[in-house]
């Protein structure tokens, strides 16, 4: 009686997780919102105002709008993951020379990285992942943060590359959140 009464308890522990997962991720478009005002707040709150001496070293990466353009809910899902993944690893690494408000950079981070949880727990099912990897989306995406990080290791991280780079990912985030926005 005693195994019959815990099996029951651990199924109703796991339905009630599989509901509040799905709840969860009938409100990602909002979650995700949320997720970017914030995120853009802290990159605002990380770093000053963009410093005058790096106008001159502006460069195009030429964002792959079209990725972002909702063909399907789940495709477009994928390719925000995929970018906030790509943002992820560019703000952890060489980030010695960016002269940035620490706390917030974690801040940054750590909210990046739990959207990162939600969105790999709500849009990709193995079907979703196996099409978006053969798509032309996935390398343009590749290639826009390659060119990001290039510029990044040829400026040898200074603190105008990391700038440049800081005002593209916002960039970035308000792309992102127009997007949601339209879903």
């Amino acid at each position: 009686i005693m195994n019959a009464f815990c099996l029951i308890q651990i199924g109703l522990i796991l339905s009630s997780t599989t509901i509040i997962s799905s709840l969860q991720c009938n409100h990602l478009p909002l979650q995700q919102r949320k997720v970017i005002e914030n995120s853009l707040r802290l990159l605002d709150k990380m770093g000053k105002k963009f410093p005058q001496q790096c106008l001159r070293e502006k460069t195009s990466f030429r964002f792959p709008t079209q990725v972002l353009q909702p063909r399907q809910k789940d495709t477009v899902g994928v390719a925000i993951e995929e970018i906030f993944q790509n943002i992820f690893y560019i703000f952890s690494k060489n980030l010695t020379l960016a002269a940035w408000d620490g706390t917030a950079l974690d801040q940054f981070q750590n909210g990046l990285y739990l959207q990162i949880e939600q969105l790999e727990a709500c849009v990709i099912n193995k079907h979703t992942q196996h099409r978006w990897s053969k798509e032309v989306s996935r390398l343009k995406l590749k290639k826009y943060f390659q060119k990001i990080d290039c510029f990044l290791k040829d400026k040898q991280h200074d603190l105008c590359s990391w700038e440049i780079s800081r005002a593209e990912m916002r960039r970035c985030l308000q792309l992102i959140d127009k997007a949601t926005r339209k879903l």
